[in-house]
């Protein structure tokens, strides 16, 4: 399995990179949407929408909100920020959701049961408020992930993209650091009925992790000091929103009772099983970016 994992990373990765440093914007856009209706047809699976034609339609759906987001949303408009706001916001209570959730065979309120039966809220109300929450799950990315991309200073108008590859980075530096801590000095269960294998020593290396990589991003975008320790602040408070947008995707798998949410990627799983901790970690991170203005 191992080896399978690095195999498929071998091939994904250069793909990735170029695709988020050469591709024109329209099709750098593109290629997100492409991955986040692969992911919409996963999320359908998810909530409980079992037949092809239920989720080709949602996927459908996800890919107009997206169309609609992006031709109204800019990097000078008003409604990019409320958009991302409202997102982070949703992320915020999706605290309560993971603190809820008792296990598999019972449906916290407004979430989905996946296995179609009789929930508390009844099985359309769940899958609605399911596919619902999908909205904010892959519109919500990609929108930031697009608004970062088109982000330029005068002689470095490719800022964005690079932007956009840390954000990566910083996924895969999180995750690398929760592993290995998780694995050396995990005691503290984070939330076992959710993600059993998460631990708070893993959480802590997690952020260990991003701190060390917030430093040595510092030069590279020329920051200044006094940046460079609010960028910092940013990218643990984005590695925070990461770790939860993985335990809301854990809640639903469990839910549905499923281990990955599809076969697509060899030894990884599904896309959403790529994509859970960008999911909620980009929408903070471009919000904050707004907020802190752009590397000076």
């Amino acid at each position: 399995m191992l080896r399978l994992r690095v195999l498929t990373a071998l091939v994904l990765a250069p793909l990735v990179v170029w695709g988020v440093i050469a591709l024109p914007e329209i099709w750098y856009a593109a290629g997100l949407a492409a991955a986040m209706c692969i992911g919409a047809w996963e999320w359908g699976r998810l909530c409980g929408l079992d037949r092809p034609w239920a989720r080709a339609g949602y996927v459908l759906f996800i890919l107009a909100c997206m169309a609609l987001a992006g031709a109204s949303v800019s990097l000078e408009d008003w409604a990019l920020p409320v958009l991302l706001g409202l997102a982070v916001l949703w992320w915020l209570l999706a605290v309560r959701l993971v603190a809820r959730y008792r296990g598999a065979d019972e449906a916290p309120a407004g979430m989905p049961d996946g296995r179609g039966s009789e929930s508390m809220h009844g099985p359309m109300r769940g899958r609605l408020s399911g596919a619902m929450v999908g909205i904010v799950v892959l519109v919500a990315p990609w929108t930031a992930l697009v608004a970062l991309g088109m982000v330029s200073l005068p002689g470095s108008e490719r800022l964005g993209r690079y932007l956009v590859l840390f954000l990566l980075l910083l996924m895969w530096v999180a995750d690398s650091g929760a592993y290995f801590a998780g694995r050396c000095w995990g005691r503290h269960k984070l939330a076992p009925r959710v993600s059993p294998g998460k631990t708070w020593e893993g959480v802590w290396g997690a952020l260990a992790g991003t701190v060390i990589l917030a430093v040595l991003a510092a030069p590279v975008f020329d920051m200044t000091p006094r940046y460079v320790i609010l960028f910092a602040l940013l990218c643990l408070v984005t590695v925070a929103f990461s770790i939860l947008g993985d335990l809301i995707e854990s809640l639903f798998k469990r839910q549905a009772g499923v281990k990955d949410s599809s076969h697509l990627l060899p030894g990884h799983g599904g896309m959403l099983d790529r994509i859970d901790s960008l999911t909620a970690a980009a929408p903070v991170f471009m919000l904050g970016m707004l907020a802190l203005g752009l590397p000076q």
